[in-house]
């Protein structure tokens, strides 16, 4: 079983409870994702398998490096390919498929994606910082004010919270809960918010076991 799948974020909703309370949910498409390679300690030096995001829509013709890359899979080429550990034990073959039923209702997982890019942004909207007063004649309004030392040590330190390219991360987000799974369209709802914007490719990763042994016994 590999431990997670590719997906992409569809956007948010609302569903209700039993208790007619309103949660907010995201809706990701997450496969069906074929295996590309799969990757041994004996060969590779570590144990993956690379996925690839098959979609209806095929990306355009690539380079014949890339064909000869996916032939044997069988696999048509695919526009995004990632690499899952997965469980040794497990007879994984290159060409299986995988879809969102390997993922179950109230289970916990995490999601990597990437943020949404702001630009350039100032120190006020990129780090919060509370600026200067608003009254006329300040002069100071949301400027970053002091940055280094004058003699000593006579520059900027490293790690200052300055102007500058704000969003576009890589954001992983945990502990989400599975709200509901509909594996006739390859739908997962997810209980909150998760990185980047509508249309984006997320990382769907399913708990480890001992990370999920180590939070049980921090309950107990």
């Amino acid at each position: 079983m590999v431990e997670g799948l590719i997906g992409k974020k569809i956007g948010m909703t609302q569903q209700f409870d039993d208790g007619g309370n309103a949660i907010p949910v995201t809706v990701i498409q997450v496969g069906p994702c074929a295996v590309i390679q799969k990757k041994t300690e004996a060969k590779d030096g570590y144990a993956a398998v690379q996925l690839g995001y098959v979609e209806k829509k095929s990306p355009r013709k690539p380079v014949k490096p890339t064909q000869g890359h996916f032939s044997k899979s069988g696999i048509p080429p695919t526009k995004i390919l990632r690499e899952f550990k997965y469980d040794e034990a497990s007879e994984i073959k290159e060409g299986d498929q995988y879809s969102v039923a390997i993922f179950q209702a109230g289970e916990k997982i995490d999601i990597v994606g990437m943020s949404k890019g702001k630009g350039f942004a100032g120190v006020v909207k990129r780090w919060g910082f509370h600026g200067g007063k608003g009254s006329h004649g300040s002069m100071f309004h949301r400027a970053p004010g002091s940055i280094g030392c004058s003699a000593d040590p006579s520059r900027v330190m490293k790690g200052k919270k300055l102007p500058g390219h704000m969003g576009h991360d890589r954001v992983t987000v945990k502990n989400l809960t599975v709200v509901e799974t509909d594996q006739d369209n390859n739908l997962l709802i997810v209980k909150g918010a998760v990185p980047g914007a509508n249309g984006g490719y997320l990382l769907v990763k399913k708990k480890s076991y001992k990370a999920q042994s180590s939070e049980e016994e921090k309950k107990e």
